[in-house]
């Protein structure tokens, strides 16, 4: 069973947009074209853009009453959206879109990192320092059985023989030659000391260009002996030049060969008595050696002034035991641990030569 409402409001039919307006409304007979209505029309709502005339009582009792008369139906409202109007391609923005922003993610990265290696830091630190206990631990549980080559002298005092500004002490004959008789190394005869000599001149002791080139280089002092070698074949005069400094020191020694080599000069051997003239005389071997600010020399001949044939090693052993063994590692070394200055220099370098028997200035 189907039910139908009629009322006078169904004879009110909304004016169209391609209606005209003043134009009466279809006749009430007419049918209109196309499919037939459905059973269950939608209702007609007004539509914004449309005007609705309310229905009166004047409009109403003028107008016939139109039965059964077929609404005027409209197709049901679709969405509408407001589309943008088509670009044409040359038109379009070339502007590129924006990044897309990854900051965020860049920092967390970089944060963590940081954070990582803070950690690993932390983690070194600590090791280090629970290494470093137990080395302290170990150390002073540890006996120490480290034996003391040089009894009652501190190695924190040891001397700095390099400048006579720290090793300001002079030297003296009995320093570098305290005894009369000298026991080197493993031998059971020692060197026979026959004269002592120290002096203030150092051109006494040298002649030529080796006395000029000590003189402008600062020397004020030398100290030396004559002695006779335990084979009693030989005689050497050694001793030691007192220079400003090292570097004074190393160009003297650097020159002196040159000026030997050139007989431009030589180092004097001293006479010291009966049986010694030789020393002063014969052709002889020299060696020198530099350490702190002193320069080491000796000078070596044969008792009877016989030439001293090259490569000679009771002459080349004369020379170790008096430059190295004597001055170096006794003389030098006791004054460096003697406190009145730093440290010992390096191992001294030394050098030999050959000088002829010529004593002339």
């Amino acid at each position: 069973m189907v039910y139908r409402y009629d009322s006078d409001e169904d004879a009110v039919v909304p004016y169209r947009d391609d209606d005209s307006e003043g134009q009466p409304p279809p006749a009430a007979g007419a049918v209109p074209a196309g499919p037939s209505p459905s059973r269950f029309p939608a209702p007609s709502l007004p539509r914004p853009n449309q005007l609705v005339l309310p229905s009166t009582g004047t409009s109403t009792a003028a107008s016939p009453p139109v039965q059964d008369a077929v609404p005027h139906y409209e197709a049901a409202a679709t969405a509408q959206y407001d589309l943008p109007a088509a670009v044409p391609p040359s038109q379009e923005s070339t502007t590129a879109p924006p990044p897309r922003r990854g900051g965020g993610r860049t920092w967390q990265v970089l944060i963590g990192g940081a954070a990582a290696l803070v950690l690993l830091a932390l983690c070194g630190l600590a090791g280090a320092a629970l290494l470093d206990g137990r080395q302290l631990i170990n150390q002073q549980a540890a006996p120490n059985t480290t034996p003391d080559n040089t009894p009652g002298t501190d190695p924190t005092q040891a001397s700095d023989l390099d400048s006579r500004d720290t090793d300001q002490a002079p030297l003296t004959a009995r320093e570098v030659f305290p005894s009369s008789t000298l026991a080197i190394g493993d031998s059971q005869n020692g060197y026979e000391v026959l004269r002592t000599q120290s002096s203030a001149s150092c051109p006494v002791a040298a002649t030529g260009e080796v006395a000029d080139l000590l003189v402008r280089l600062g020397c004020n002092q030398v100290v030396r002996a004559t002695l006779r070698a335990p084979d009693q074949e030989h005689l050497v005069t050694t001793g030691l030049f007192n220079l400003t400094d090292r570097s004074s020191a190393e160009r003297a020694r650097d020159r002196i060969r040159q000026v030997l080599d050139e007989r431009e000069g030589r180092f004097r051997g001293m006479p010291a008595g009966d049986g010694t003239d030789a020393i002063a005389s014969a052709p002889a071997r020299v060696g020198w050696q530099v350490r702190g600010h002193y320069v080491a020399y000796a000078v070596v001949s044969r008792a009877d002034g016989a030439t001293i044939r090259s490569g000679d090693t009771v002459v080349r052993e004369i020379l170790f035991d008096m430059l190295e063994l004597h001055l170096n590692r006794d003389v030098l070394e006791r004054r460096a641990n003697g406190g009145v200055a730093n440290q010992p220099s390096p191992e001294p370098t030394d050098s030999t030569g050959r000088q002829d028997g010529s004593d002339e200035d």
